[in-house]
């Protein structure tokens, strides 16, 4: 792949949008951020802005988090679900094309223990499951649950999501489901062969040109990360280059659902692909156009892993139908427009110092339509 150029800033097109990021930081919305927007066939925008945390605050140690920090355009973030399209969406995809995964495969044929010691109903629904359904949110397993609290590691934490009840027939209910995608990661790995960070890694993310994407960034990284939160319920620590979701850090920081680790240039590289596929390089169109279809039932968002502009949604009320994107717990997004040919990155960590700040949910919309009537003028 050619490699891409990323300018320093943005070239005033993005005044208001930026504005906007800055009065979030001033009232707190989240410490720093780094955004990133793509059109017209090359970056149009690449910075960062504000800290890594808020200076002024008295705990924890500066020497400890690198409180002084500045957010730089290649700061990496924990990305949180974006692991659900940059990873394992887009291994799916990439099986697919190969001929290696069927959508229709149960997943129990893969991980025979999502059925074994189910009776009735609930052996007929796990039965019935498929990645189709996985990809979805539509398998019928239940949405978040506290596992952690009760899996002390990652062999109890994977059977704990095998086992969990069904609460719906797969197929009759859209429910957003973390569980669902740390199935999805293992049954990936199985019929790869390889490890979800492995397999990613190499071919996925090197291809691509995405050097800053990785799960579990080593230890001689993690103080140029900024920090997600001061965890007094699990950890008892500063979480900084390290998963913040408690399921993630469970499976030893790499899962289906979360625990990678981005950057906006590299974030961009892999929406450049997204946009314009080819029958010869890493992505086909008719793979792209196959994932990016909303799944049953009907009034779902819910592509194949990706999810689609709602009604209202996080993007904005100038993404085309033809968008597919995701939102990260962290504070990160991803929207990318097809049919506009336009993507736009936002990277935070609005869960400093605690996971109390959800403003960043009225904040996205207006960004995205900031961003979009700006390249209107």
């Amino acid at each position: 792949m050619q490699p891409l150029e990323f300018p320093s800033g943005n070239d005033g097109t993005l005044t208001s949008a930026r504005s906007l990021l800055l009065d979030a930081i001033e009232r707190r919305v989240f410490p720093g951020c780094a955004y990133g927007v793509w059109a017209a066939g090359a970056a149009i925008a690449c910075e960062g802005l504000g800290r890594f945390t808020y200076a002024e605050d008295s705990a924890p140690a500066k020497s400890e988090t690198a409180q002084s920090e500045i957010v730089q355009a290649e700061t990496v973030y924990d990305v949180a679900s974006l692991t659900k399209v940059v990873a394992t969406a887009m291994m799916a995809m990439l099986l697919f094309q190969r001929g290696q995964l069927d959508l229709e495969m149960p997943l129990g044929e893969l991980l025979p223990g999502f059925v074994v010691g189910r009776s009735g109903q609930q052996s007929s629904w796990a039965r019935a499951v498929t990645l189709r359904h996985l990809l979805a949110h539509n398998s019928g397993l239940p949405g978040y649950q506290p596992l952690f609290r009760q899996a002390g590691n990652a062999t109890e934490l994977l059977r704990a999501c095998l086992t969990m009840t069904l609460e719906a027939e797969p197929g009759s209910r859209a429910e957003y489901s973390d569980h669902g995608f740390i199935l999805l990661g293992k049954a990936l790995e199985v019929l790869a062969g390889s490890d979800l960070a492995a397999w990613t890694s190499r071919e996925i993310f090197a291809p691509l040109g995405m050097h800053h994407t990785r799960f579990c960034p080593p230890a001689s990284e993690r103080p140029r990360i900024p920090p997600t939160e001061i965890d007094s319920t699990l950890r008892h620590r500063v979480i900084q280059g390290e998963v913040q979701d408690e399921h993630a850090y469970r499976m030893q920081g790499v899962a289906g659902h979360a625990g990678l680790f981005s950057n906006v240039p590299d974030l961009l590289r892999l929406s450049a692909a997204l946009l314009a596929p080819d029958e010869d390089g890493l992505l086909h169109r008719q793979t792209l156009d196959l994932f990016s279809q909303r799944q049953l039932p009907e009034g779902s968002s819910r592509a194949l892993g990706w999810d689609t502009p709602s009604t209202p949604s996080s993007s904005g009320t100038h993404f085309s139908s033809d968008s597919i994107g995701h939102l990260g717990y962290s504070g990160c997004s991803l929207w990318i427009d097809r049919q506009a040919q336009i993507a736009v990155v936002l990277l935070t960590n609005r869960t400093w110092p605690d996971r109390s700040q959800d403003a960043i949910r009225q904040l996205r919309p207006v960004f995205h339509d900031a961003v979009r009537n700006s390249l209107l003028l």
